[in-house]
């Protein structure tokens, strides 16, 4: 098997199986369990194994395992979900175009976006500017789209109608849409919270300004909520969380938790309109499994689960608790910085510290594994948190014993007077930024509490 992001030198024939999983846990081939630190890849929200989804498959496969979209014709799994997709968007009049997963969903956007403006007589706006640290899935279109350059090396220059501007400050996007010339920009890519790239919390009042840059100039705002969206901040979409008023919401992960691939690109009435409202026009895009059946199926129940067992509320009672389980492990020698957002962290070494040793995040991983914690690399260098909704206090402290742990073992030394915060933290705690805390003073803001009491 060929890994995906492996360094499969090191890799093949040393692979480590998942066999089975619970809520927050999963259970090696070793026989070993593990906690699940990143919901596999920021994905499984509801927890491993719900029998419900598995139940809610089979029912709809014996009915019909799936049918093609195209053209008229529809399956009723299908239908229902995009209903209750559309009403969850907060979009007006939203409509909602199903893909195979989050980098589909991407490249959907940039095609629709730039037709979008073909057929309201703008066919110039054809520019995309995004922000640097982001993702945008690994699709061709994607990656150029991304602001990761490690994920582009060796794949040619990016393409020249992409721009990527500074992550944390609006006014340089406004200076780059100004630049360019607004009549040329057809959209603004903006993760809410950078994901892979780190896991960077947006700056007090970022995105409201972006929202302001781009209705004043006429460019479309695209949330990117394939990590964010369906509950990951405390909200069931990030751009609610902060009205950030996109044009286009791209999701997938949250959608199914993982229990099978999907994605949806949320669409305003706006951008909507043209495609629909023009007799004869076929828009000559989609996927052979876009609004799979029984993908469809997985998804109701999927959101069944969250809304019967709030955990999107969850989320939100337990971001105060991550923070304050992570925060403490800035006291250590090799850590520049924790940040966290709702059920979103990560824990950043200093970057000299991995230019002397590039191995140390391999390392660090493994030695987080050995305490019995699952986490992954991020794309700054540093350890990604993302656990299921399900996750409880007692192993959300668990998790920040284990990489306490494993930076002592990388090598990192502890000051003295940190002392891990191991106490249950009610309910109803808050911290100064509604809900997320970092160890970074500069993305310590007042931005809005993502739920009311």
């Amino acid at each position: 098997m060929w890994h995906p992001f492996a360094d499969m030198s090191a890799v093949a024939g040393h692979d480590f199986v998942i066999s089975s999983g619970q809520g927050a846990h999963v259970i090696g081939a070793d026989g070993r369990r593990y906690l699940d630190s990143t919901a596999a890849l920021w994905y499984c929200n509801v927890g491993h194994g719900r029998t419900e989804m598995a139940d809610a498959a089979a029912a709809q496969m014996n009915l019909i395992a799936s049918y093609s979209s195209f053209g008229d014709y529809a399956t009723q799994s299908t239908l229902d979900l995009a209903d209750r997709l559309a009403a969850l968007s907060g979009l007006t009049d939203a409509k909602v175009f199903f893909t195979s997963g989050g980098s589909d969903a991407v490249d959907t956007a940039l095609k629709m976006i730039t037709r979008y403006w073909s057929l309201m007589g703008e066919p110039k706006r054809t520019r995309i500017i995004a922000r640097e640290r982001s993702y945008h899935g690994m699709h061709v279109a994607g990656t150029s789209l991304g602001g990761i350059p490690a994920n582009r090396e060796g794949h040619g220059d990016p393409d020249p109608k992409v721009q990527n501007v500074t992550w944390d400050d609006a006014e340089a996007l406004a200076a780059e849409i100004d630049a360019i010339g607004a009549e040329n920009v057809a959209a603004f890519f903006c993760e809410p919270v950078i994901g892979a790239g780190g896991v960077y919390p947006p700056p007090d009042g970022y995105l409201a300004r972006v929202r302001d840059i781009c209705k004043e100039r006429g460019v479309l705002l695209v949330a990117d909520e394939v990590i964010s969206g369906y509950g990951r901040t405390g909200s069931m979409f990030a751009s609610q969380r902060w009205d950030l008023q996109p044009d286009l919401m791209l999701t997938a992960k949250g959608l199914t938790s993982g229990y099978l691939p999907m994605g949806a690109v949320l669409v305003s009435g706006q951008v909507a309109e043209p495609f629909w409202n023009t007799p004869g026009l076929i828009w000559r895009h989609g996927y052979t499994y876009s609004g799979h059946a029984t993908a469809a199926a997985v998804a109701s129940v999927n959101l069944d689960i969250m809304e019967r067992e709030q955990l999107v509320d969850r989320v939100a009672d337990l971001a105060p608790v991550l923070s304050a389980a992570l925060n403490p492990l800035a006291a250590h020698s090799h850590v520049a910085a924790v940040r966290t957002v709702g059920l979103l962290g990560a824990v950043q070494l200093r970057p000299d510290v991995i230019k002397e040793d590039p191995t140390i995040g391999a390392r660090l991983v493994r030695a987080a594994r050995e305490q019995g914690v699952l986490t992954r690399w991020l794309a700054d260098g540093g350890l990604q948190v993302s656990p299921p909704f399900v996750i409880t206090r007692e192993d959300l402290h668990s998790m920040g014993r284990a990489f306490d742990e494993a930076l002592s073992a990388v090598g990192s030394a502890r000051a003295d007077s940190a002392r891990l915060q191991v106490d249950l933290l009610p309910d109803t705690t808050t911290d100064e930024a509604g809900g997320f805390g970092s160890s970074d003073a500069r993305l310590r803001a007042d931005v809005p509490p993502h739920h009311v009491a």
